[in-house]
């Protein structure tokens, strides 16, 4: 396959994954007329439009979904065949990684990462996105090469390495007018609640903790994301349960307070998840490397 072909299989699949000609091009780091010259071969080639402009972007035709499967495939077989060639070189590769992540590792874990490639793989770039239910179809697919959280989902069918374990703690308001070093099971109940309904977090199991031991909730709010709970709780006098490591980072940012929780609360794993397809790609690897030097050894991040 020449290298024009392969430049019309990444327009493909970069079009169908951002909905835009533009945001292709952009992620491709080519321009945007070359996109659209590529679209427009491959539209030759396959007699049919591909994508058609929607309200909701570039949307693919019937004729796009069905190749689509088979498209992916030989795309993914020749980058990992270039990559079995070539020995990934962290001070010198230009590749971007695509990292799937919990709300809360995006806070605990990205900042440090970035700052550690930055020094050591400056022309690696990292594009996240958060965990959902399409998370495991992508790793098995290439679209994305590493998952890292707590993520249940993945446990069965991929590669799983334990980075740290972690439990929880409440979070309220630094000067909370009823709420002292100390909470109490009946302050617990007493007062309203915050909670996170976010994928991948551990919280599940916190409801089912609370639920047996015949604790009842006022739930005041439920938030989609841990984004801005730590205003939401400074501004009110709202109690949070929140992952120790983000309550410790959140605390820096706001005036807010860590209590340790009036009964015992189950730890959880945070691990970093792979497909066994890119198993050997040595920059899949490599990344993997990086996550356990930097945030492995068992203990949640300092």
């Amino acid at each position: 396959m020449s290298k024009l072909d392969l430049e019309w299989l990444k327009v493909f699949d970069e079009v169908w994954q951002t909905a835009s000609v533009s945001k292709a091009a952009e992620r491709l780091g080519i321009a945007q007329a070359a996109a659209s010259t590529a679209l427009n071969k491959l539209r030759a080639h396959f007699d049919d439009r591909l994508f058609e402009r929607t309200a909701l972007g570039m949307q693919p035709t019937p004729h796009a979904q069905k190749i689509q499967p088979a498209l992916r495939e030989a795309l993914a077989q020749i980058e990992q065949a270039r990559a079995s060639r070539e020995a990934f070189d962290p001070a010198t590769a230009k590749r971007r990684f695509r990292i799937c992540l919990t709300d809360i590792s995006e806070v605990v874990l990205l900042p440090r990462l970035l700052d550690h490639l930055g020094r050591e793989a400056p022309g690696v770039q990292v594009e996240t996105e958060i965990v959902s239910a399409a998370s495991a179809r992508r790793l098995e697919d290439g679209e994305v090469d590493l998952a890292v959280g707590f993520m249940p989902l993945l446990e069965a069918g991929f590669y799983g390495q334990t980075l740290f374990r972690q439990n929880f703690v409440c979070l309220v308001a630094k000067d909370h007018p009823r709420i002292g070093a100390r909470l109490t099971r009946k302050g617990f109940a007493a007062e309203s609640h915050a909670l996170i309904a976010s994928s991948g977090t551990g919280h599940a199991i916190v409801d089912k903790t609370i639920a047996r031991a015949g604790i009842e909730r006022k739930v005041a709010v439920r938030l989609s994301s841990f984004l801005g709970v730590a205003r939401i709780v400074a501004q009110t006098e709202l109690v949070v349960i929140v992952p120790r490591v983000l309550g410790q980072i959140l605390a820096t940012q706001e005036p807010v307070r860590i209590i340790e929780p009036p009964f015992a609360l189950p730890a959880y794993a945070v691990k970093q998840h792979w497909h066994a397809r890119f198993h050997a790609d040595d920059g899949n690897a490599w990344l993997r490397r990086t996550m356990a030097q930097l945030f492995g050894g068992g203990a949640a991040p300092g």
